[in-house]
């Protein structure tokens, strides 16, 4: 199963996407948007940019944990990951944004 995006609208009015995997865990998450437009664009944004490469900075929390950011050609962060138990576990994260980030399924959890 092919995973998706869903946009969802915060308590304080401002938008954000997640992008779900095909067994529904979430993948990457937005950063908060004040206007709906806006998060489709940066849905838009990881369409474009999932399948590279060199567009995730691969990184390591406070603590210890992996993690990684997805960023445009403009070096701005799209999205970003969880935090993982280990480097190889970033790195499976890595390949299910780039094997679901193309995906065009949308659903909007706004009421």
């Amino acid at each position: 199963m092919a995973g998706w995006y869903e946009i969802s609208q915060a308590n304080d009015g401002q938008y954000r996407f997640v992008l779900k995997a095909g067994n529904g865990e979430v993948i990457l998450a937005s950063e908060l948007y004040k206007a709906k437009a806006s998060a489709q664009v940066g849905i838009e944004s990881v369409q474009r940019n999932s399948l590279d490469d060199s567009r995730y900075e691969r990184l390591e929390a406070k603590n210890g944990k992996p993690y990684f950011n997805l960023k445009a050609a403009n070096y701005q962060i799209i999205g970003r990951s969880q935090f993982y138990s280990s480097e190889q576990s970033r790195e499976k994260g890595i390949e299910s944004v780039k094997n679901n980030g193309s995906t065009t399924k949308i659903k909007e959890l706004i009421v």
